[in-house]
């Protein structure tokens, strides 16, 4: 096989591989708690860029500091190339939760509110796993707004227990929800009712933070043998440059810092004093070297500034308050956190002072802002501590993205993660245990407006214009194209490695010109058209892949045990494997649950349209490359056949097909096609290739 035969199967391996065997699993199961911060740059870390700006001293170029992240970090690992799946929120999250890629999202470019689709998510796989769940914070995935309080999608409809928080994307942008300062009142949620009028003078960042204590306190004393997940999202720094009402509170943990006193009137101990008035001590009188010239005064940073880092460092607080009540709690070295951002970081303030991410240097050593496909926009700082697992201080450079945390925490807790999922675990480079898979970093996304001028970035990317823009990493190169107009556009390629501000368009040199075929190929190969968008590329043939050497049949592989979902066949567990003429269930272990995956070359005779239909008795999915074209799973009724289409080149396509019995009554799978010049039949012998 050639180079790119071979990346297709390196990716539908990477689809298949979770830890080296189930005994490889960490036990007892860890609580996951995973923190997103709103709009925060890569840059805005200090491990990750402000730190270096601190040692440089230059008083030109201002830092600000976040410690206890700092102290994460050197507890835990920093992932220096970690992707966002899109470069603003609300698909950024879809994807997360979901744990596939824009290329398979329902919720895609600038679909705020917009329902969460019902298939599995981060709650409902670890809920499946025995997990407690909850949600914290900014959602923003619940669906239309006239259904209030019974959304489609609410958060207790995928998967989680409890909910508390910010349900509309748009309530994000303010920081008071009962004063409203700045944007007005907003609704806060618990569960299904609206508790916005007894939040006095509570600031969301210390809201949150408290509300989350609370949960993990009133979670231990109450069921001390279940382990929990929370997705605590912060709705700071996004938006209006709002400050707390005063420090924060001494000490953490049990007995100190943001405690929750659950008063109307006083829900929180930091609602009290003046709202949106307290700087943060190493900020209130910073000043710095405005007129690039030390030997005249220098001046006090500009508000806006000192209101941004001061809201930064009120998170990192918070964070450091967390961790000192798992301490407290004494299931610290069982609890693997997470802390990230939905993307880069932002031009907004809301306020009448303008704000730019140039000041802290915010998008670190690269170029690029939210809505970007830049790396400034695309990547997010990104650290994992989990004590006794994850190795102190240690940086991984794995191109990783947020699909990766739905196997992660599958493999965490126990269970095989949904074969739906486009990522892989991260455990093995997490922890050094077991093989790793090679993640895939896929993104998509319009937005109708220009990058900045800032003059800090590469010329080629000031005042560009966005609208479709795709980007892809395969390896140490970035492939990413802006205003696409058809699939013929060439991609400009970055060694992001070597370059991270991507000043060396490399698409010129003849040594690329077969990573150019590359790109072009895999980015029709790993997504499917939908979400309510339209791309210039919707209606292309998927390539076909060059295997002059393939032979005729298919293999499997059969795995016994029970799974709740169509699971990842991880291909490291010991199974039965064997070659087949055709898509059809093998000899099976009678009367026990089981599942199966096929993987085999099929050929299309023609170019054009291709129907696929699949019915089962219990559930499957259907993959051609890295594409999911049939996902008969969540909700999926026994017996219903699923038809979908997809476009193809003639020629050969890798076909991933699992399928899933759980032992009651007879094994039922049965898979056909119809294409060009031929009605819907099962798949022949002649067209299946391994």
């Amino acid at each position: 096989m050639n180079t790119h035969t071979l990346f297709i199967a390196a990716l539908l391996f990477a689809l298949t591989i979770t830890a080296a065997s189930p005994q490889a699993r960490p036990a007892p199961r860890p609580n996951i708690l995973f923190i997103l911060t709103d709009d925060l740059g890569y840059g805005d870390v200090g491990v990750f860029w402000q730190n270096s700006r601190r040692a440089a001293g230059k008083r030109s170029e201002p830092w600000h500091s976040t410690p206890n992240l700092d102290r994460m970090a050197a507890e835990g690992m920093r992932l220096t190339d970690h992707y966002c799946p899109a470069s603003v929120c609300a698909p950024s999250r879809a994807s997360l939760l979901t744990g596939v890629h824009q290329g398979h999202a329902n919720v895609r470019d600038n679909q705020f509110d917009k329902a969460l689709e019902d298939n599995h998510t981060l709650a409902t796989v670890l809920k499946g796993a025995g997990y407690a769940t909850a949600a914290i914070g900014k959602y923003g995935l619940q669906g239309e707004t006239a259904h209030e309080p019974d959304w489609p999608a609410h958060p207790l409809k995928r998967g989680f227990d409890s909910y508390y928080g910010y349900m509309r994307h748009s309530d994000g942008h303010e920081h008071y929800p009962k004063e409203g300062l700045y944007r007005g009142a907003k609704q806060v949620w618990d569960n299904r009712t609206e508790v916005s009028a007894g939040l006095d003078k509570c600031y969301t960042a210390d809201l949150w933070t408290a509300r989350a204590k609370k949960w993990i306190v009133d979670h231990r004393a109450a069921h001390p043998a279940q382990p929990f997940f929370m997705y605590l999202a912060y709705d700071t720094p996004h938006a209006v440059l709002e400050l707390p009402t005063g420090p924060y509170p001494a000490g953490g943990g049990l007995h100190g810092g943001l405690q929750w006193l659950g008063r109307p009137g006083e829900m929180i101990n930091t609602a009290h004093g003046a709202i949106d008035s307290y700087y943060h001590t190493d900020y209130a009188n910073a000043t710095r070297d405005d007129g690039l010239n030390p030997a005249t005064p220098e001046k006090p940073w500009p508000d806006v500034y000192k209101r941004y880092a001061t809201c930064v460092r009120r998170i990192d607080d918070g964070i450091g308050d967390i961790f000192q009540l798992l301490k407290d709690l004494k299931i610290d070295d069982n609890t693997l956190v997470v802390f990230t951002s939905d993307n880069g970081p932002s031009i907004e303030s809301y306020l009448k002072e303008p704000y730019a991410p140039t000041f802290f240097g915010s998008y670190g050593p690269f170029d690029g802002i939210k809505r970007d496909l830049w790396e400034g926009g695309l990547r997010v700082p990104t650290i994992v501590r989990w004590p006794g697992h994850v190795a102190a201080g240690k940086v991984s450079a794995l191109p990783s993205s947020s699909p990766d945390w739905m196997p992660t925490f599958a493999e965490a807790a126990g269970v095989t993660p949904p074969a739906r999922t486009d990522g892989v675990s991260l455990l093995p480079a997490l922890t050094g245990k077991g093989r790793q898979g090679r993640p895939l970093v896929y993104i998509e996304y319009f937005e109708q407006g220009r990058t900045p001028k800032f003059a800090q970035f590469e010329p080629a990317h000031r005042g560009r214009l966005r609208r479709q823009m795709q980007a892809l990493r395969i390896g140490d190169h970035l492939g990413v194209r802006y205003d696409i107009q058809r699939q013929s556009d060439d991609f400009e390629i970055y060694d992001v490695v070597k370059d991270p501000k991507e000043a060396h368009d490399l698409a010129g040199d003849p040594k690329y010109a077969g990573l150019q075929r590359e790109l072009h190929e895999v980015s029709l190969q790993v997504r499917r058209p939908g979400g309510g968008v339209t791309r210039p590329y919707d209606a292309e043939l998927v390539p076909s892949v060059r295997a002059s050497d393939s032979v005729g049949g298919l293999s499997y592989r059969l795995v016994e045990g029970s799974f709740p979902w169509v699971p990842q066949i991880d291909p490291t567990v010991t199974g039965r494997t064997g070659s087949a003429r055709t898509l059809a269930v093998p000899a099976e272990p009678k009367g026990r649950p089981f599942a199966v995956e096929f993987a085999c070359l099929v050929e299309a005779p023609a170019d054009g349209e291709y129907t696929f239909a699949l019915a089962a008795d219990t559930g499957a999915e259907l993959r051609i490359h890295g594409a999911t074209v049939i996902d008969a799973d969540f909700g999926y009724r026994s017996g219903t056949e699923v038809r979908e289409t997809i476009r193809l080149q003639r020629g050969l396509h890798p076909l991933r097909l699992t399928y899933v019995h759980r032992g009651a009554g007879e094994p039922s799978l049965t898979v056909r096609w119809s294409g060009p010049g031929f009605d819907l039949q099962p798949i022949p012998p002649s067209a299946l290739r391994n």
